[in-house]
């Protein structure tokens, strides 16, 4: 049991670790918040939080402008964000969240993943109840602050739940009170280096180690796509 468990948690953090190899998924996000909303980080909610997740990955300020101004140029490709739902090995729930030029594209290769797998994809919304999407906020604690005066603070923004792990505070709300968090922590001068929307698996499943190594092969498979933006699963 102690074996699988450690099994778990390293392949999990491996995932989330691969997915900082996301220099160009970080721009695109950029791109595409700056293409929607202007490229003035002060006047666009969604690229200052692309920006401050490029730069919690330590992405360099020439990509992250280059970026922006990408989505500024006559020839900027026109991104779509698409989700697909599907069910991989030994049933396993995957959430995949892709930002595309190209959807005949983007569709085809996440279909092939599952397929390949010996999993496919399901309708649209199939999924949805299986998730709780989540406003989600990290930054390291500090001296000075005192958690239980910053929930106090944080209700009325839409708090559901604060917790610390080694130093480092997660906050997390329901999704529709991203805004109203994000300008409670600016508002409370705290300044948060990972913000993100992120579905949480209403049940999460423990999978066999056996298990585990065939759902990585796909997952890998799905998060190396360049027009995969996130994955979830519902995986414990």
């Amino acid at each position: 049991m102690g074996r699988a468990f450690e099994y778990r948690r390293a392949a999990k953090e491996k995932r989330w670790d691969k997915m900082s190899k996301i220099f160009p998924k970080l721009a695109k996000a950029i791109t595409v918040a700056a293409k929607e909303g202007g490229g003035d980080p002060e006047m666009n909610a969604k690229l200052r939080t692309a920006i401050q997740n490029a730069k919690a990955e330590n992405m360099p300020k020439d990509n992250i402008e280059n970026a922006i101004k990408r989505a500024e140029g006559k020839d900027a490709a026109e991104y779509t964000e698409v989700n697909y739902e599907g069910k991989g090995p030994h049933g396993v729930l995957v959430f995949v969240e892709c930002a595309t030029d190209n959807t005949t594209r983007t569709v085809a290769n996440v279909k092939a993943y599952f397929s390949k797998s010996g999993g496919g994809i399901v309708p649209n919304g199939s999924l949805e109840f299986m998730f709780n999407r989540k406003a989600s906020f990290e930054f390291d604690k500090t001296e000075e602050m005192d958690l239980e005066e910053m929930e106090l603070e944080l209700i009325d923004a839409g708090l559901e739940e604060i917790e610390e792990n080694d130093g480092r505070v997660y906050v997390y709300g329901d999704y529709t009170n991203f805004g109203t968090l994000s300008k409670a922590f600016e508002e409370l001068n705290i300044e948060v280096d990972k913000a993100l929307l992120k579905r949480i698996p209403t049940t999460p499943v423990e999978f066999s180690e056996e298990q585990m190594e065939e759902i990585e092969k796909m997952l890998d498979k799905i998060e190396d796509d360049d027009d995969v933006q996130a994955v979830y699963t519902n995986i414990a």
